[in-house]
């Protein structure tokens, strides 16, 4: 948020004696010191040196690279009254410090109580959490409360929406202290009225407490599957920290969820005995399913039963994974009692997700789409959809991410190869690794298969040999970045969009036509 923007959120006046009233701290402040900070107002909180004004904490966060205390002395040059730390000061003789044993917690819990508490206001909070399908759940689910008289924000990989704005994302979920001043900035733009927000709420965020002591209305597991484990370790940390979204992080847990029965792991879903919970699935049991299931290149058309009854829903999304996506928003939306006409009408409201199975239409005799996808399960699931669309051949063209998980590398590899006709093996964003390294570890799952493939880690050219291969009524997948308009070449960002070079490349090609 802009500064000027953070200034119109601040709800409520504190001292600062008031506000660490409740709050643990790792280490006791001097009583000289303590009565001296006690009677100051606080203006605003920051974990950016670079947003701080004259009344504000500033929170010194431990970052993958970079350690939070090295901007003390910059944020108390602009005014900063303390420093909240989980380390003691480097140097003590800058200013006030605060010791907390876990400052994004502590970070939380002061933003909710200065900025907004939506548990005190009318902003209904739904949640989106599992590997795969968070984004297209969220985009569903914002429309569906939009259909439903809720004007929602919505907060995910792509993009914020705020008080009718649109902001491109920075991270799927923003710190706790942006969360609440976009709460209370859409509050404010909407006053007198009952407003919504959709968020992926990702692992990440759920481990490092950027929504801590939040309570959710709502929230949906789509599923969960290998990624991520360069920041969790194990695959039992990355499912558990999931789970802490059911189980509720200082708050109630959620009063509503959705759970996919689809997913193995849905079983184990730690749903509170006071959370009214409905499950939804294509394959397995459940209380809101699919049937009559019909899908073509124009969109998908399918009958869904309900403990409310059997109604038609029509929607412009592809494919049976996308039958999945709006099934997981719509039983939550149903259970958390929201009208069956604003859920339909929501679902044929949200025609296209950007980066989802986009597609890329310059007049071409073949298909081009554009996905997300970029772990093994993903890969699966956007190749069956492209493989039910098309009665020729699929073209897969992936790469995997750098100084990210490396094991699920071969995964993808052998995910892509094992149920395409070609595939094309390229950079994706390798980051500081180097982008031969990144490929060997995906041939490796590559060359499990005999499907044809080229290697091309230029990824412009890439795009280019992948479309060069299509003849009409094939598909040409262009996986791993989807919305992104960049690659990340060592510590750099360089423009890149695989839509704007797959249509630069289909030009090449003496096609210009089609929609843009």
């Amino acid at each position: 948020m802009q500064e000027t923007e953070r200034n119109i959120a601040l709800q409520a006046s504190y001292t600062l004696g008031e506000l660490l009233a409740d709050l643990p701290l790792a280490a006791p402040l001097a009583e000289p010191l303590a009565q001296a900070l006690a009677e100051l107002r606080v203006h605003g909180l920051a974990y950016d040196s670079r947003r701080v004004q004259p009344g504000y904490l500033f929170f010194a966060m431990q970052g993958a690279n970079l350690d939070g205390r090295a901007f003390a002395p910059q944020a108390f040059a602009q005014g900063a009254i303390a420093v909240v730390c989980e380390a003691p000061a480097l140097d003590p003789a800058l200013g006030p410090w605060i010791q907390v044993p876990h400052a994004r917690r502590t970070l939380a819990l002061l933003a909710r109580k200065l900025y907004l508490d939506p548990a005190q206001h009318a902003l209904a909070l739904y949640a989106v959490t599992g590997t795969n399908g968070k984004t297209t759940v969220a985009y569903l689910l914002a429309s569906i409360l939009e259909a439903a008289g809720l004007p929602a924000a919505l907060f995910g990989t792509i993009e914020y929406r705020v008080a009718g704005k649109r902001q491109e994302s920075i991270n799927t979920t923003p710190e706790s202290v942006d969360l609440y001043e976009a709460f209370a900035e859409h509050q404010t733009a909407f006053a007198g009225q009952s407003v919504a927000a959709a968020m992926e709420v990702s692992s990440h965020a759920l481990a490092l407490g950027r929504v801590w002591g939040m309570h959710f209305r709502g929230a949906i597991w789509t599923n969960l599957t290998q990624d991520h484990l360069d920041f969790h370790g194990t695959m039992e940390a990355y499912k558990q920290a999931k789970f802490a979204l059911f189980r509720g992080q200082d708050a109630a847990p959620p009063d509503f969820a959705a759970i996919n029965r689809d997913d193995p792991t849905g079983a184990e879903v730690p749903v509170a005995p006071s959370t009214m919970a409905w499950t939804f699935a294509l394959t397995q049991e459940a209380d809101v399913t699919a049937v009559d299931i019909q899908s073509d290149y124009a969109g998908t058309r399918f009958t869904m039963r309900t403990p409310l009854g059997e109604f038609p829903v029509a929607s412009g999304l592809l494919g049976d994974i996308n039958v999945s996506n709006i099934l997981a928003a719509a039983t939550l939306a149903l259970r958390s009692g929201i009208a069956v006409e604003a859920v339909l009408a929501g679902i044929r409201n949200c025609n296209a997700v950007p980066g989802r199975f986009e597609r890329i239409d310059a007049g071409q005799p073949f298909y081009v789409v554009c996905d997300y996808a970029h772990t093994d399960d993903a890969l699966r699931n956007v190749i069956r959809v492209a493989r039910s669309l098309v009665k020729g051949r699929v073209i897969t063209l992936f790469g995997c991410g750098g100084d990210r998980d490396r094991a699920k590398r071969p995964l993808m590899g052998a995910a892509a190869s094992a149920l395409s006709d070609f595939v094309v093996l390229t950079s994706d964003n390798p980051r500081t690794e180097d982008p031969l390294a990144i490929l060997n570890d995906a041939l490796v799952g590559v060359s499990r298969y005999d499907t044809p493939y080229l290697v091309e880690p230029d990824r412009a050219l890439a795009i280019e040999k992948a479309i060069a291969q299509a003849q009409p009524g094939d598909m040409v997948l262009l996986a791993g970045k989807g919305h992104e308009t960049y690659q990340i070449l060592g510590k750099t960002k360089y423009p890149f969009d695989d839509r704007s070079v797959a249509r630069q490349a289909l030009g090449r090609r003496g096609y210009a036509g089609g929609a843009q």
